[in-house]
């Protein structure tokens, strides 16, 4: 009988996000590799025999975070779990794998994607005064400095560096285990077609023309960087290359800003926004270059979705993906989404259908695509939960003696 093993999220809603999407990912690979897991989460719309909701009866769409913990602490009074692997800073579980990276860290990232010191500078003196972000970020804080608290499970080097810069955690506590995906989710052809056509005739091109479409998905777009993608677009159009740049937009941000930029700058008929979409895979088969100059990501995993698609990719230093592809090899990684001339030259570069396709072959021959699974995450942690489970005997059995 493998581990009993209890995941905490807040809210399990595969339309909110990565992290819910990451968390049902891991939960069906860790059951696949022969662990009993559970997910315990505060709200919850989707129904699954191993989901518990534990908060479904407070109002609102959010739970403080005290009334969660206070939940927890009833169910696990009733309820024995051999691991408890939290998302959320909670000092009790043995595991602290947070999807969004520290709290410390995307305070001050937001922060710069708004690329104007006075507001950067309003933004992080204001952080706190979202209650809820402030209560979690004190929760963080007192569990880093807790030297017995949980082993922290850092989804990218980038992550952990975090926790080291920000709370000084002891190296020996944090354990790197870069994030996966479910990499066996394939394209609809017949609704790929579909795009590829609808695509063709919003942008005015066809088939025969020497299009390069560069993709970017995000839902926050101040933060993933459209801003200077759209300014990069702008110096690549100008370049001579032999095939023609084209932006694929596709995610529930706010599109008029970015389009009134595109049409400053006179992109707009290179750019089209295609708001969100259900399956990102489709959009991928069609594309030809997966592109997120973000400000922030502990771990995209659209950047991932890319290279499992065998997609070379275009992102920055501040992208934990940067851990699973090689620097001019499987693509590019920025220095900065504010270097627009550098991101000009990735972007140039890749309408080279010839770098295209070497990064493509290398993607494959590297087999970047089992290296990103959810399934080398799943054994990854269960090594880990191994190593705790010892140790926790050890402690009993010292008590004993």
């Amino acid at each position: 009988m493998g581990k009993k093993i209890a995941i905490i999220i807040e809210r399990i809603d595969t339309g909110l996000g990565g992290a819910e999407r990451s968390v049902i990912e891991l939960a069906l690979a860790l059951s696949a590799l022969g662990a009993q897991v559970t997910i315990l989460a505060a709200k919850g719309q989707r129904q699954a025999e191993n989901l518990r909701i534990l908060c479904g009866d407070k109002p609102g769409k959010r739970t403080c975070y005290f009334t969660f913990a206070k939940a927890l602490a009833k169910h696990l009074s009733q309820n024995h779990y051999d691991i408890i692997h939290s998302v959320l800073p909670f000092d009790f579980a043995d595991v602290y794998q947070p999807r969004g990276g520290t709290y410390a860290e995307s305070i001050l990232r937001n922060a710069a994607s708004y690329q104007n010191r006075l507001i950067g500078s309003y933004k992080k003196l204001t952080a706190f005064a979202n209650f809820r972000r402030a209560i979690l970020m004190r929760a963080e804080r007192k569990l880093c400095e807790n030297p017995n608290g949980p082993t922290i499970a850092a989804i990218s080097q980038y992550v952990a560096q975090q926790f080291k810069q920000h709370y000084a955690v002891d190296a020996e506590r944090i354990v790197v285990i870069p994030n996966g995906i479910n990499i066996n989710t394939k394209a609809n052809a017949i609704e790929a077609d579909r795009l590829r056509c609808q695509i063709l005739v919003r942008l005015g091109i066809k088939e025969t023309d020497k299009a390069i479409f560069f993709l970017f998905v995000a839902n926050n777009f101040r933060l993933k960087g459209l801003s200077a993608l759209i300014k990069a677009m702008h110096l690549a159009v100008g370049c001579e290359t032999a095939n023609v740049a084209f932006l694929i937009v596709a995610g529930s941000g706010k599109t008029p800003r970015y389009y009134r930029l595109a049409e400053k700058l006179n992109v707009h008929k290179k750019i089209i926004f295609l708001g969100p979409v259900k399956h990102v895979q489709d959009l991928l088969s069609i594309s030809d270059v997966g592109v997120l100059p973000t400000f922030y990501d502990p771990c995209s995993r659209f950047i991932l979705e890319a290279l499992a698609a065998g997609k070379p990719v275009i992102t920055t230093r501040f992208n934990g993906a940067t851990d699973l592809f090689v620097d001019n090899r499987h693509g590019k990684v920025i220095d900065s989404p504010e270097n627009i001339s550098s991101l000009a030259e990735a972007i140039s570069y890749f309408t080279d259908t010839n770098n295209i396709r070497k990064a493509s072959e290398v993607i494959r021959a590297d087999n970047l695509k089992e290296k990103i699974s959810v399934n080398r995450v799943a054994k990854e942690l269960l090594s880990v939960y191994d190593c705790i489970s010892r140790k926790k005997s050890d402690r009993q059995c010292m008590q004993l003696s």
